[in-house]
């Protein structure tokens, strides 16, 4: 597969994911400075890393909320919310991800997680 094709692939995975509106808004801040990341994500994370088999997007969403909640990763954790919901998982799922990583990540980190997600769920029921 050439890098076209894999950008390609990746931006489809990364629509279903993340949505569209987010995947607009990242595209119109692509600037020459960083267009190259951009499409440096777009192929290697969506095109290549979500496209594994051995491991389903759900599970992949509660691998990337603990490892973005471990490492304090605010901005990312936010938009990972709205992709886990998006791929399958539950609010009483990602409840017990952070429940989960109140014990190996510490209870500080497992709090504020806590605090984005219910933003992240009373944005959403703000906008129905």
């Amino acid at each position: 597969m050439n890098d076209d094709e894999r950008r390609e692939r990746g931006m489809a995975t990364r629509r279903a994911v993340l949505g569209d509106a987010h995947v607009q808004r990242a595209e119109a801040r692509r600037n020459a400075f960083n267009g190259e990341f951009q499409d440096f994500i777009t192929r290697y994370a969506w095109g290549d890393l979500w496209q594994r088999d051995g491991v389903d997007r759900r599970t992949r969403s509660f691998i990337t909320l603990s490892m973005l909640l471990a490492l304090g990763r605010d901005d990312e954790f936010v938009l990972h919310v709205r992709a886990a919901l998006n791929n399958g998982l539950t609010r009483d799922e990602i409840r017990e991800v952070l429940m989960h990583a109140a014990v190996y990540c510490g209870v500080p980190a497992a709090n504020h997680a806590f605090k984005l997600a219910q933003d992240v769920f009373d944005g959403l029921d703000a906008e129905r």
